[in-house]
C-alpha cells in the first residue's frame, strides 16, 4: 500500500470536519503543557467545538479547493484546528480567553462564514459575544420599555398605592399541619 493511500482517510476526515463549518481557527499550540492542553480541550468540548492536531501537509490537501484554502499560507510550525459548526465565534473566543492565562497559545488565522481573517481579524471576532448572549441582550432591551410602561400604568391606576413593580411584602407562613 502506498503512503498516499494510508494518508487519504485522514485527509477525508479533515475535509469532513471542516465541511459546513461556521468557522475554522488555525491555532499555534507550541509551548503549552499537557495539563493546559487538557483544560483547553475540555472548554472546546463544552462549547461543541472540534479541536484536532493534524500534519500541515494533510491539512493543505484537505483545504485545497475549499473556502479554507486561504489558511494554507499559515501552515508552518505546530498547528491545530478548532472547528465550530454552530457558533461562528466560539473557537476564537475560547482561544483568546485561554491565551490570557497561557500566552504561548496563539491564533494564526481563521475562516468565519467563508471569509479568511488573519490573527488581528480573529482577535476582533473573539470579542463578539455568542449568539445566546446577543439574543439575551436583545430580549432584555425589548422587554425593558414594556415592563416600565406596565409599571407606570399600574401606578396610575392605583394612584400612589403599592405597585406591582415594588416587591410584595413577605407573606407569613402558615403553621404546619400536624
Amino acid at each position: 500500500m502506498a503512503k498516499i493511500e494510508l494518508k487519504q482517510p485522514i485527509v477525508d476526515e479533515i475535509a469532513a470536519t471542516v465541511k459546513d463549518a461556521a468557522s475554522v481557527v488555525l491555532i499555534n499550540y507550541s509551548g503549552i503543557t499537557v495539563a493546559q492542553d487538557t483544560v483547553l480541550r475540555k472548554q472546546f468540548r463544552e462549547a461543541g467545538v472540534t479541536y484536532k492536531v493534524y500534519k500541515n501537509t494533510l491539512m493543505t490537501r484537505a483545504f485545497k479547493g475549499t473556502e479554507f484554502e486561504g489558511l494554507t499560507e499559515n501552515l508552518e510550525g505546530t498547528n491545530a484546528i478548532a472547528v465550530s459548526k454552530n457558533d461562528a465565534t466560539a473557537p476564537a473566543r475560547i482561544v483568546s480567553k485561554f491565551a490570557k492565562e497561557c500566552p504561548a497559545l496563539e491564533i494564526k488565522a481563521g475562516v468565519v462564514e467563508g471569509t479568511v481573517y488573519d490573527a488581528k481579524g480573529m482577535a476582533v471576532i473573539a470579542n463578539i459575544p455568542s449568539r445566546e448572549e446577543l439574543l439575551a441582550k436583545f430580549l432584555g432591551s425589548i422587554q425593558s420599555p414594556i415592563t416600565n410602561f406596565a409599571c407606570v400604568l399600574n401606578q396610575i391606576a392605583e394612584k400612589g398605592g403599592a405597585s406591582a413593580c415594588e416587591p410584595a411584602p413577605a407573606a407569613e407562613e402558615a403553621p404546619a399541619a400536624e
